[in-house]
This record gives structure tokens, sequence and C-alpha cells, in this order.
């Protein structure tokens, strides 16, 4: 599965993790994320994520 990285800070989702402090069960693509989904660590929108290469 792909992970996305957040540009502003850094952070990676992983979607096989998901985000259980904000209600993501693992297993759920960054795709299916709610529109509303912020980046745990600075808050910013799913459209400042990139695909990560590892």
């Amino acid at each position: 599965m792909k992970k996305y990285i957040c540009i502003p800070c850094g952070y990676i989702y992983d979607s096989e993790v998901g985000d259980p402090d904000g209600g993501i069960e693992p297993g759920t693509p960054f795709e299916e994320l709610p529109a509303d989904w912020r980046c745990p660590i600075c808050f910013a929108q799913k459209d400042d994520y990139e695909v990560f290469e590892e």
C-alpha cells in the first residue's frame, strides 16, 4: 500500500497503521480518508500530502 507524506511537517500516513488517535482504522487507504481529515501533527489538509517514495 502507498504511504503519503505531509509536506508541511513530514508526517507519513501509512494505511497499514491508519490513524488510531483520529479514529481511522488500520487498512484505510489514503484515498478513503474523510475529506475533513487533518494531519495529526500539524493539522494540514489532505491536499498538503504527496505520495511518499521510500
